[in-house]
């Protein structure tokens, strides 16, 4: 089973929106697809759903090539698609039906999934009456109800506050567990730190960093240091020429040259009996990596 996508072209009359893009999910779990505004992440999920045709390459699920009737897919879009109008139930009995679920099955899902999401106060009340959070959160549903094998979700979070965050994050954890394929795109770099073992990111059409994220984080050398002692020690790294850049509390963050330069720094103060409660050194976090990558292939 699995996901590859190969050398896929897309155009929008002149314009390039997809340039010989590729990779590849071949097993269950989470992949993020990052890139900026207008990048092209959309018209490359919307390829590989089958929404929308490609120019050229090949997209295929299971060694198939994609088409909407052999991928049991849910999306879930970064715009609004539920109907402000129409009463929250009708319509995910409504999506449940495009999937080709029956009334009966479709409402024991209905029912389970808007208790486990905290939203089965609104089932009877129309999607306009929600706040952004709470439709979030109906699309949600409409995206998994189906209980589809591959899942794309882009920008999970949008709209919803840290404790419904971290309910639907719960929820993810338990799709993976259950051996589903999860494409996640997001602007919030640290949910997808949390959640995906390998990433690609695009800007411009074009790939510009792609591989399993512990390997690509481990090929960046630490830039900074944690440090928190039991008394001051700004003495003995200002002797080593380091820059701290911020210091509460004897809590430091400390821009260095080398890890070197860091050991150094611990073998002094231990020396000097002073107690270290915390040392780690800090390589550069995906967001980091993904405004350089960006950044350079604008220049």
């Amino acid at each position: 089973m699995g996901l590859k996508v190969e050398n896929v072209i897309k155009h929008f009359g002149e314009k390039l929106a997809v340039d010989n893009i590729s990779f590849e999910m071949k097993e269950p779990g989470a992949f993020g697809l990052l890139g900026t505004n207008g990048a092209g992440k959309t018209t490359t999920i919307r390829m590989m759903l089958g929404i929308i045709k490609k120019d050229s390459g090949k997209i295929t699920w299971n060694d198939k090539e994609v088409e909407r009737k052999n991928v049991n897919f849910g999306y879930l879009p970064e715009e609004r698609g539920i109907y402000p109008k129409t009463v929250i139930y009708e319509q995910l009995i409504y999506f449940a039906e495009l999937k080709g679920m029956n009334k009966e099955e479709a409402g024991k899902e209905i029912d389970y999934w808007m208790k486990r999401l905290k939203v089965d106060e609104y089932k009877g009340m129309t999607a306009e009456k929600l706040s952004k959070g709470n439709q979030q959160k109906v699309q949600f549903i409409t995206a998994i109800l189906h209980d589809p094998e591959l899942i794309v979700l882009d920008e999970p979070f949008s709209g919803l506050d840290p404790v419904n965050t971290e309910l639907l994050k719960d929820v993810i954890l338990e799709l993976v567990e259950k051996g589903k394929y999860i494409i996640m795109s997001s602007h919030q770099m640290t949910s997808i730190e949390e959640f995906c073992s390998e990433v690609v990111i695009i800007n411009k059409g074009k790939t510009v960093l792609k591989g399993r994220l512990k390997e690509i984080k481990d090929s960046y050398p630490a830039k900074k240091l944690e440090i928190s002692t039991k008394q001051d020690v700004t003495s003995y790294i200002k002797e080593l020429g380091m820059d701290i850049e911020k210091n509460i509390d004897n809590n430091y963050e400390i821009k260095i040259d080398n890890e070197e330069q860091a050991h150094t720094l611990m073998k002094n103060i231990v020396a000097n009996n002073i107690s270290i409660d915390k040392f780690e050194l800090k390589r550069p976090s995906l967001n980091d990596i993904f405004i350089e990558k960006v950044s350079s292939d604008k220049e």
